[in-house]
């Protein structure tokens, strides 16, 4: 596990942003696996204008993403194809039918789970999957628990969790308590993965990932074991982790 600290926020979306610019100039027909939330919003605001200064090509990528609420329509404003393409999709030239995001108005979620797993595997699996994480240590929608789930499933939001996500909401009833995503199986499977965290809300999390014991309890441990997964978090974020474990931006403290 490499951890890169980056002063600020808007210095860690610039490092992400480059990291997933290399990733699509060295293979213009990367696989990405995207994240949603707050905190890649800056990121994909970098690669947006990346892409407008004619310094990336998006036509022949592929994009899945983590997870979607169950049961919300995609043209509501929360809905995560809402938040994709309002954030990134609908300012760069990615076509429409490479974007693969959970159907969360399926009838079947057992059918659509296995298929969205199934044409990940189909075309060779994830070049850099993006993930944020929850003051939970929860990564997409997989809540602590006591087993890592290795498919794409139905999973009940946290009560943390639904709390967390109530600020995007009118009201807190208003938010879905149900969601399809990535399992930890899923996600590990993906080749490269990048975890961005900001903020001393999510210092502990960020702990409990780099140096807890890997349990379900604490999802995001299981990255410990994970063949290339790069942390990329503002100083806020790695208030708790030891110096010597990380390098900063500008060099090895």
């Amino acid at each position: 596990m490499q951890i890169l600290v980056c002063k600020n926020y808007d210095e860690m979306s610039k490092k992400a942003a480059q990291i997933m610019a290399s990733q699509v100039t060295l293979k213009s027909n990367s696989i990405l696996g995207l994240a949603t939330g707050s905190t890649p919003i800056g990121m994909y605001k970098k690669l947006v204008e990346m892409h407008n200064d004619g310094n990336l090509d998006f036509s022949d990528v592929k994009s899945f993403n983590l997870d979607e609420y169950y049961k919300l329509p995609r043209d509501n404003d929360q809905s995560y194809y809402y938040f994709m393409h309002e954030n990134l999709f609908r300012y760069i030239n990615i076509k429409e039918e490479n974007i693969n995001i959970p159907n969360g108005m399926t009838k079947d979620v057992e059918l659509e789970c296995k298929a969205y797993d199934a044409s990940i595997k189909e075309i060779g699996g994830i070049d850099i999957q993006i993930l944020g994480i929850g003051h939970n240590a929860h990564i997409g929608f997989n809540e602590p628990s006591d087993v890592f789930v290795k498919g794409t499933n139905l999973v009940d939001l946290k009560e943390s969790t639904i709390k967390a996500n109530a600020r995007f909401f009118d009201c807190i009833d208003n938010v879905p308590k149900k969601a399809i995503t990535m399992g930890i199986g899923s996600i590990f499977k993906s080749k490269k993965i990048m975890l961005l965290a900001s903020g001393e809300g999510k210092a502990e999390a960020i702990y409990n990932t780099v140096y807890g014991e890997i349990t379900p309890q604490v999802p995001s441990s299981i990255l410990q074991l994970h063949r290339d997964t790069i942390l990329i978090l503002d100083e806020d974020a790695a208030s708790k982790l030891k110096k010597e474990d990380y390098k900063l931006k500008l060099g090895i403290k």
